[in-house]
């Protein structure tokens, strides 16, 4: 069943409306809600997201084993504005919506999207918000968690993700759809992939198989079996990152890609001057560990993040 969450009147343009998919027993209160394109350059989670619609809704029109057994709210897309002019922000304002949580009905119009969203959304009990890295960094698929339960650290395992992430709290947190779904008790997780401005279809058939897996393990979806993964999932805490930022400016050319398992020392990619053409300098693993984040862009300014690696316990 395909629903409104807003309707809304837009000048020199037609009208907007923000639609989601509630699919399952309607009589029920909603086992999980997902949502994507809460900025609207972040393409993986609305196409993940969209797909998974298109899934789900199969299995209720079949009659085979595997069913879906719960009510599940999918929103593939938040800031339809923003992805139709393919912008990060509420074109009309240039306002982030998810600093805006948990919103005001009365408000600016992403404050009235977002306390809509959150509104649609706080009765579910597994609660997922979909992200890329921004446009010049790119993240390895993940599940963050912000203050988690034991209940949300033990759950994080079920998507199958090679890197689960606990970080620390601040201020520009403490605005998000994430942090504003803590209020409402449930388990919520914010799961991250690729970079933005683009699809990475690779990314998005690993986010579509976890979601999947997440489901099955969580008994939203029954009748059928997961198969056996290669990679195994760890667990990164709070003190367990270590950043590279950039001592000057140059093209950046990386050497691997994330994902790969780097020792300290172990070389990363090359910065060159963009004038001269000349090395600068090496880019190298500043720690032992699994390689979470890599800059996309090549064009490296004094200061900018290079690289990040995630380190395990000793």
């Amino acid at each position: 069943m395909i629903k409104s969450l807003l309707h809304m009147t837009a000048p020199l343009r037609e009208d907007l409306e923000i639609a989601y998919h509630d699919l399952g027993p309607q009589e029920e209160a909603p086992r999980a809600a997902l949502v994507a394109g809460l900025h609207g350059n972040e393409l993986n989670g609305m196409f993940v997201v969209a797909r998974l619609a298109s899934f789900l809704k199969g299995l209720l029109s079949t009659s085979g084993k595997m069913r879906l057994a719960s009510r599940v709210l999918l929103i593939p897309s938040v800031n339809v504005f923003g992805m139709n002019t393919r912008q990060r922000l509420w074109p009309f304002d240039n306002t982030d919506i998810n600093r805006m949580f948990p919103g005001y009905d009365q408000g600016e119009t992403s404050q009235r999207i977002a306390a809509h969203l959150f509104k649609a959304t706080e009765k579910a009990y597994y609660r997922l918000d979909f992200h890329s890295s921004n446009l010049h960094f790119e993240e390895i698929p993940q599940v963050c968690l912000f203050q988690p339960t034991q209940k949300e650290r033990e759950s994080a395992f079920h998507f199958g993700f090679p890197a689960i992430i606990e970080q620390k709290p601040d201020k520009i947190i403490s605005t998000t759809l994430g942090s504003a779904w803590k209020s409402k008790g449930g388990e919520n997780f914010v799961i991250q992939a690729g970079y933005a401005g683009g699809l990475q279809p690779h990314y998005c058939e690993v986010l579509f198989e976890a979601v999947i897996r997440f489901f099955i393990r969580a008994g939203i979806m029954t009748g059928c079996a997961l198969a056996e993964r290669e990679q195994e999932s760890h667990y990164f805490g709070i003190d367990q990152s270590v950043s590279v930022h950039s001592e000057c400016a140059g093209v950046f050319v990386p050497k691997l890609e994330v994902g790969h398992w780097v020792r300290k020392g172990e070389l990363l990619g090359f910065l060159y001057d963009g004038f001269e053409g000349t090395l600068r300098s090496e880019v190298k693993a500043p720690a032992s560990g699994l390689l979470g984040g890599l800059r996309h862009h090549p064009l490296i300014f004094e200061g900018d993040l290079m690289t990040r690696v995630l380190t395990l316990p000793k």
